[in-house]
């Protein structure tokens, strides 16, 4: 059965002095939340401010909803954003924020605005409040209230974990997985994050990127069947490390991620396999292809 997609992309280039995003296919799973993960500097915000229309200076083709729609003025409605940074005029208020909403979005409940707000703890129950005076944790959840009071089918999410405090954002796995449950399998989430551990339970599928390219994706559970984890000895070290995808080691043994297909190649080791998490696969991705120097 093939997979229908929320968002396909194709060739899509952007080059800055010394960068330059190269994305030749990347097809987004319809009814997911998908991760983008990589270390500062990869492309992750580049990437979805093309994929949000908030970018128009790029090379490539998008279509939304497994359509022929490729104009992201054709979906807007449909879609969501939400970023760090001054999504909101500094000078507006919390009420003011509801009113615009209201004139720019056919779909926006101010109810469900007011009742997030409230849930969230935006501005102690002050709606006069001015978005400069909110912390950056309070910025990004008045920003997350104003895109979940639409009716969306995709949500783009430029690191809503990071300004947030631990509660908060299992708050926000908890608020995206109701999301996508209420979507019966017609919405889609896609966000990046450095907070992988927290945010792997709300994970379905991953774009891993480095050096502004797609360098490893797929379903959680796929990859957690390509990519096995190894704890051996530390007298085996030597032997392993030329084997492992990924190495660290100590005097008291190693460990590290081993591609599946090349497991047969550590028999005879006195080594342990475990199934790695999105963690553990994302670092050592990351640590295959970045430019960072490890011991």
């Amino acid at each position: 059965m093939e997979m229908a997609n929320v968002i396909e992309a194709c060739n899509i280039k952007k080059k800055y002095k010394g960068f330059q995003l190269d994305v030749p296919k990347c097809n987004i799973p319809k009814g997911f939340a998908t991760a983008l993960i990589g270390e500062n500097g990869a492309g992750k915000s580049t990437f979805l401010n093309i994929l949000s229309g908030i970018r128009l200076d790029y090379k490539g083709e998008i279509k939304y909803f497994d359509e022929q729609e490729q104009n992201v003025d054709q979906v807007k409605e449909r879609l969501g954003y939400a970023g760090p940074g001054n999504y909101f005029l500094p000078q507006w208020s919390i009420a003011q924020i509801e009113e615009v909403s209201e004139l720019l979005f056919q779909t926006f409940d101010a109810d469900r605005y007011q009742k997030l707000c409230q849930e969230l703890g935006i501005g102690g129950g002050d709606n006069r409040k001015k978005v400069s005076s909110l912390s950056d944790g309070n910025k990004m959840k008045l920003t997350l209230a104003a895109v979940l009071s639409r009716e969306t089918q995709c949500l783009l999410l430029d690191e809503p974990a990071s300004p947030l405090d631990p509660l908060m954002r299992d708050k926000l796995c908890e608020m995206l997985h109701e999301y996508l449950e209420e979507g019966n399998g017609e919405r889609s989430v896609v966000f990046s994050t450095h907070n992988i551990s927290d945010m792997e339970n709300v994970t379905d599928y991953c774009l891993i990127m480095e050096h502004g390219n797609i360098v490893e994706e797929g379903f959680v559970e796929d990859l957690k069947e390509k990519y096995i984890l190894v704890k051996g000895e530390a007298k085996d070290a030597e032997a392993a490390k030329s084997i492992l995808y990924s190495f660290s080691g100590n005097s008291y043994g190693f460990e590290g991620i081993c591609l599946a297909e090349n497991v047969d190649k550590l028999a005879g080791m006195d080594i342990q396999l475990e199934t790695p998490s999105l963690c553990q696969i994302s670092v050592a991705v990351m640590k295959a292809n970045t430019n960072l120097k490890f011991s």
